[in-house]
């Protein structure tokens, strides 16, 4: 084996809009490569058949699938941040609830100094955490 990579489908071409959002938001992140549908394509011209973006050194791989599927993003699995103040985890968890929906609300839940839970606008599940130094 190579390397693992963790993977994100987009349903409806939302995986740019997403890719630019959380590189837009987590500092000294980016995207490395877009390659999208073309004209008579299986996807709709435009839409990312692969990428790869990276958030704070962790690699991603997403898709706009072209199949509807029946599922989507699941809080069983999620992306994890640990975050080094209470601005920072205050912030992104603002930015990343926006029209997204709260699992566990900012707060002190025993475990951390500061956590919380949410799914956001595209469904994806995050975790921010604030440890006790």
């Amino acid at each position: 084996m190579k390397k693992v990579t963790p993977f994100l489908m987009f349903q409806e071409g939302k995986a740019e809009e997403a890719m630019n959002y959380y590189t837009s938001i987590i500092e000294d992140s980016g995207i490395s490569s877009i390659t999208r549908y073309g004209a008579n394509e299986a996807g709709e011209e435009g839409t990312v058949v692969r990428a790869l973006f990276n958030l704070k050194g962790q690699e991603f791989m997403c898709i706009d699938s072209h199949v509807n599927h029946a599922f989507t993003f699941t809080p069983s699995i999620s992306i994890f941040l640990t975050c080094e103040s209470e601005t920072e985890i205050d912030t992104l968890y603002e930015k990343l609830l926006e029209d997204g929906q709260a699992l566990m609300p900012l707060g002190d839940y025993g475990f951390s100094k500061k956590f919380g839970w949410l799914n956001d606008r595209f469904g994806v599940s995050w975790q921010l955490d604030l440890p006790f130094n």
